[in-house]
């Protein structure tokens, strides 16, 4: 794991805070393969149980509705828990879903596992760890070292996230190599995914106190910052119903639909892209010190939104896989900004609440196209979702720039 520029003070305090960044910064990684993995898979091995786009696209609704519910409960009390308890809680709900989807064949039974668990379909993170472990990393380091510490966080989840995408190929080798059924092999994913989650957990277990902020039991979540709070949630939820167009389980699909390309070759593109994505992400602390957070975010979100939407236009799968490509070269560049802007003008104890305050919606937001999609990938495979996505998605940036360019984070002696 790479070394993490810390600040002063949490030079001045030791190896207990550089030792639970890394101690987060590994978990994400080993849950960004975990979902990696079953976010290619999941589609077809839903397919394969003999459940329709639409029954899909309902199930990777309820994923991303059930994550939403929980994050926001937590978030909003997250001033008075302890940030350790919290997560080794949702490893524990991620034990659940894995061995939920590993065991059951019955769409209402997995439609419900889907709602109240932790499996993510697409290659970033809406969970319920999302926010918390936000927050906890933000009482580790401050300024452009914070900055870093988002970059390196995102990196940590997109590059392993690329990894379990390659790895999706593998069940369906095996299975040939070896005689037996696609969806019995594809099964032992989750079961990896399941115990993916006691190795967090028991990481989680060492975490000190340095990740906690000072809990209260009186004071509002939300009471000093909750107007910009609201604000960017609005503006982060139009991307996010954006993004619900083009979760990578969909994409998958589309492809299969469009191009007739096989699982294990998505599964390379979507590690190509997310190692490409992963790596880009490196050079954003050095963008945003130099032209600011907001206009990081959006100098180089738009573009990428203009390549998505011609990757849904273009005829041919060369040009399609390629525009796909440049568009995940640019379009993680944008996240250890907005982790960082969020964690940067709202004070220490509201971090956990303004976290989730600010991806809740977002989940809840892409929660609703999937099951659009479902409908739209039913009846065409023209890339009808990229289109929708993408137009939407360079809204949210042009009214991000005109709304927030001026607002600048908290000074250090405010936070």
């Amino acid at each position: 794991m790479a070394t993490v520029a810390m600040s002063p003070d949490a030079e001045r305090v030791g190896s207990p805070r550089l030792g639970d960044a890394r101690r987060i910064l590994l978990v994400r990684g080993l849950r960004g393969f975990a979902d990696g993995l079953v976010s290619v898979l999941l589609a077809g091995y839903l397919t394969r149980l003999g459940f329709t786009p639409l029954q899909v696209g309902t199930i990777v609704t309820g994923t991303l509705l059930g994550s939403a519910a929980l994050t926001m409960a937590l978030g909003l009390a997250g001033h008075r828990l302890e940030r350790r308890r919290v997560l080794l809680g949702a490893s524990v709900l991620m034990l659940a879903t894995g061995a939920g989807f590993a065991g059951m064949t019955s769409f209402w039974p997995l439609l419900a596992v889907a709602v109240v668990g932790t499996l993510n379909p697409s290659a970033g993170d809406v969970s319920v760890f999302l926010p918390t472990e936000q927050a906890a990393l933000a009482q580790t380091a401050s300024g452009h070292a914070r900055t870093r510490l988002f970059a390196w966080y995102s990196v940590a989840g997109n590059v392993t996230g690329a990894i379990g995408s390659l790895a999706s190929g593998l069940p369906t080798m095996i299975a040939r190599t070896y005689g037996f059924a696609v969806v019995q092999a594809e099964r032992s994913a989750f079961v990896l995914y399941a115990l993916v989650a006691l190795t967090s957990a028991a990481l989680y277990r060492g975490l000190g106190r340095s990740v906690e902020a000072h809990r209260t039991s009186h004071a509002a979540p939300l009471a000093r910052s909750r107007r910009v709070v609201l604000h960017l949630a609005a503006l982060f939820s139009l991307d996010s119903f954006g993004g619900g167009f083009v979760v990578q389980s969909l994409l998958v699909l589309w492809l299969y639909q469009r191009f007739a390309l096989r699982v294990e070759v998505a599964g390379a593109i979507f590690f190509a892209a997310g190692l490409v994505g992963a790596l880009s992400q490196l050079a954003s602390p050095a963008i945003a010190a130099r032209f600011g957070l907001v206009r990081t975010m959006v100098y180089t979100h738009l573009p990428a939104n203009v390549l998505l939407i011609a990757a849904g236009v273009v005829p041919t799968a060369p040009l399609a896989v390629a525009l796909l490509l440049l568009r995940a070269a640019l379009s993680q560049m944008d996240v250890p900004a907005r982790q960082a802007y969020v964690m940067a003008v709202v004070p220490p104890e509201e971090r956990a609440a303004a976290a989730s305050v600010t991806n809740v919606p977002r989940s809840l937001a892409a929660a609703i196209p999937p099951m659009l999609v479902g409908v739209m990938l039913g009846r065409s495979s023209f890339g009808w979702p990229l289109v929708c996505g993408g137009v939407l998605k360079a809204a949210y940036d042009l009214l991000l720039l005109a709304q927030f360019h001026a607002v600048p984070p908290r000074p250090p002696e405010a936070r």
